[in-house]
């Protein structure tokens, strides 16, 4: 049985964070973990409250996990704060899995910053040295890369900057650009675009997390890099044009519109 582990925030309504991580997991038939690193009072029209785990707790859920099921691959989301990072960190050095992919939620969709400075100082001393992928968005990427992006020439150049700086492969996903659904992969070895078209769906709730989980996923499972992201990407579209339409706001995607099929 392949394995993974998401540490993440837990989302009540579903959407995001952990549950759309165990959902994506599950639907690749790989056996979920999680490690909390905060409750939400969440829906599709916001966030209306944040309890964050202690270190301490964090560190105990860490241990627990890695001490009696060693997961093939680790997705690491959404980590508000300095103290929190650095737990992690310390426990992905102790116990050094494979596999490490950190979804760097540092802009929401709405271009909002989510985390203080001091958190995202820590994302890049503790976290992306021991990643083996980044997946930031654009907005994102620009505040990693010290760039602007505007084009898919940005987009690569971008993506090399911040797998050079950090010693890992990137993923600048496309998404923020209003004509397409292209991501850019660079690895030390070559960068490759992953072409897709933009599913007019808009519940879109979880797509990051969702598709940083499918590939995490795909990595436990011993697919390379490249085939990772591209079922990955594969998954993500089939989820959005489900078309599942939930809640007041932007809602959920249908992690389960597959899952007795192929992924």
């Amino acid at each position: 049985m392949f394995t993974a582990l998401t540490i993440a925030g837990s989302d009540s309504s579903g959407g995001a964070g952990i549950q759309a991580d165990i959902k994506t997991m599950t639907a690749h038939h790989v056996y979920a973990m999680s490690a909390v690193t905060a409750l939400t009072a969440q829906n599709t029209t916001g966030v209306t409250g944040i309890m964050e785990s202690t270190p301490a707790f964090l560190a105990l859920q860490l241990d627990a996990v890695f001490s009696d099921i060693p997961p093939q691959a680790v997705k690491v989301g959404m980590v508000s704060s300095a103290p929190l990072i650095r737990v992690i960190g310390e426990k992905l050095r102790q116990y050094a899995p494979g596999n490490v992919v950190v979804d760097p939620v540092m802009v929401a969709t709405s271009g909002a910053r989510l985390l203080e400075e001091d958190a995202v100082g820590a994302l890049g001393e503790e976290l992306f040295p021991l990643a083996d992928l980044l997946t930031p968005n654009i907005p994102e990427a620009e505040i990693l890369s010290g760039m602007s992006i505007s084009c898919g020439e940005d987009m690569e150049r971008a993506a090399r900057t911040i797998g050079e700086k950090y010693g890992c492969a990137v993923l600048c996903k496309g998404g923020h650009r209003v004509k397409d659904a292209d991501d850019y992969l660079w690895q030390p070895s070559g960068g490759k675009w992953f072409h897709g078209e933009r599913v007019d769906n808009p519940n879109t709730h979880g797509t990051g997390c969702t598709l940083s989980s499918a590939i995490a996923s795909n990595l436990a499972k011993g697919l390379p890099m490249e085939a990772s992201v591209e079922r990955a990407k594969a998954y993500l579209s089939g989820a959005l044009g489900a078309m599942l339409d939930l809640g007041k706001g932007s809602g959920p995607m249908d992690h389960a519109f597959a899952i007795a099929g192929e992924y």
